[in-house]
């Protein structure tokens, strides 16, 4: 039988904002197994009317509980208590799919090329594909906002079945993949991310504008389908200097 959270209120002289007292007890609850992993957390309107605050301050309170990898929350799914994880694992949650659209608000991207491919062994071993396949190669410099020196050199490798998108991504901005999630009615349900160092070749030193044998990271993400499929690989180069990777770890009780 499922347990029940006991309705409680933050007390009167508890220290911190009313938000921070409010996810401190929603915490102690998903801890305590009132609302059990996996399972469906109380909508806002529930969670106002038990602790008698607005709207505004249950979403402070979620919004603290999602950076703390506690909850996470889909749309036309609500909220949901984070899946259990490895007892005493140290989990490292670093952005969801939505993040990713959101980070590419006010970028741009100039394309150099585009052209269909197939994957020799140099290729296969830089992306993960498999070697003779065609894809759909992408490949251009990033900018982000009015910036004229590019952000990074971008290559995205499209998967031949979805190679349709090409024809809209000359007046398209944005990421790529939710243009094969809309035109193909696909889902991409999960996206494996490799960040390695490596030093820059001559050609793209200048069309980075940095001296040649500069360090720079190479930062490869797989966007897979529910079906298994990878529909996108893309890769990334950027200059040391202008790339900045952060993320937040926190030990997970069994």
């Amino acid at each position: 039988m499922k347990s029940e959270a006991k309705p409680r209120r933050p007390a009167a002289k508890a220290e911190g904002p009313l938000y921070l007292q409010i996810a401190r007890i929603l915490r102690a609850d998903i801890v305590s197994g009132a609302y059990p992993l996996g399972s469906q957390m109380p909508t806002e309107e529930v969670l106002c009317a038990r602790f008698e605050v607005s709207r505004f301050t249950v979403r402070e309170a979620l919004r603290k509980l999602r950076e703390d990898n506690l909850i996470s929350s889909r749309q036309g799914a609500g909220t949901i208590v984070a899946p259990q994880r490895r007892a005493d694992a140290y989990a490292q949650d670093l952005m969801s799919i939505n993040d990713l659209v959101s980070w590419s608000v006010g970028k741009r991207f100039a394309f150099d090329s585009m052209e269909m491919v197939a994957v020799d062994d140099k290729l296969a071993t830089r992306t993960g594909l498999t070697r003779g396949e065609e894809w759909l190669a992408v490949c251009g410099y990033g900018f982000t906002g009015d910036d004229k020196a590019p952000e990074c050199w971008a290559e995205y490798y499209i998967n031949k079945d979805f190679a349709a998108v090409g024809r809209l991504l000359p007046r398209h901005t944005g990421p790529i993949f939710p243009l094969i999630e809309d035109l193909f009615g696909q889902k991409v349900v999960e996206v494996h991310q490799d960040i390695g160092a490596a030093v820059i070749t001559p050609a793209l030193a200048e069309g980075l504008k940095v001296k040649a044998g500069t360090a720079v990271l190479e930062v490869r993400r797989a966007f897979n389908l529910a079906n298994g499929k990878t529909a996108q690989v893309t890769i990334s180069t950027y200059p040391a200097q202008r790339f900045r990777h952060s993320m937040t770890m926190r030990r997970v009780k069994g």
